[in-house]
């Protein structure tokens, strides 16, 4: 055989092989346990109940869950499980943070939403803080090196406020419609977006063009997703479109 030719043969084989074991890590899924239980954290007198999704693997990737504005109802930390969980099957060990507690203020329906949410969103900022200092002791053998924050709503914008107050911690922001408090303009931590189609952002909360191709930001408008439809009352295209994206968003 023409030794020029084996040498290409062998760079196919070796080439095609890579992407085999590549989209067979992609596929692969993991089976997991969920676990419900309230931290507290004595310096802030506040509870904070969380939702662990625990894949059988070893040294996970770690994502940060906050769910969207829910009158203090309770339980909105759940009502993502189409995301919270598949992702637990991908791998990621997956906490989903209850950031609104009964006896908690409701927040306020009038004032300019970047001061008046302002405070809401350092709570949810500490939360976070929090659970990923008690996950250090609980669960050392995590990567801490790859935290990654999602959230929808107020529970975006709460991650996209994160780093401002908290710098060097999380690696990667992904925001399902945040729409007040303005995405990071950094290339560490990574920022993404998706984008619903029913309620815009206020201005200057998504980056220019420029500020877009400067820091690497990623915006994606989903042409048939609009912003109530972002957590489990989503139908199964959403679903699928959302958990692409975001799997996506996570292997970059």
């Amino acid at each position: 055989m023409n030794k020029n030719i084996y040498l290409l043969l062998l760079a196919y084989l070796l080439l095609s092989s890579c992407l085999t074991n590549k989209k067979t890590a992609n596929s692969q899924t993991y089976d997991f346990r969920l676990d419900t239980l309230t931290l507290f954290d004595q310096s802030r007198n506040r509870e904070i109940p969380v939702a662990f999704y625990k894949p059988h693997i070893d040294n996970p990737k770690i994502v940060i869950f906050s769910h969207g504005y829910g009158r203090n109802e309770g339980g909105h930390y759940l009502y993502y499980s189409y995301l919270t969980a598949y992702l637990a099957s991908k791998g990621y060990f997956v906490v989903s943070i209850q950031h609104e507690l009964p006896t908690d203020s409701l927040i306020p329906s009038t004032g300019i939403p970047q001061i008046v949410r302002r405070p809401f969103w350092e709570r949810g900022a500490d939360n976070i803080l929090f659970v990923i200092e008690e996950l250090k002791k609980s669960n050392p053998e995590l990567d801490f090196k790859h935290i990654a924050l999602i959230g929808h709503s107020n529970g975006a914008d709460m991650s996209a406020f994160f780093p401002q107050k908290y710098p060097g911690i999380v690696d990667k922001i992904i925001t399902l419609d945040n729409r007040r408090m303005p995405l990071p303009r950094t290339i560490n931590p990574k920022v993404y977006s998706l984008r619903s189609t029913d309620q815009p952002a206020d201005e200057g909360v998504l980056p220019t063009d420029e500020e877009l191709k400067k820091y690497g930001i990623t915006i994606i408008k989903l042409p048939n997703t609009i912003h109530n439809d972002m957590d489990d009352r989503a139908n199964k295209r959403q679903r699928k479109e959302i958990r692409g994206f975001i799997m996506t968003f996570l292997n970059d």
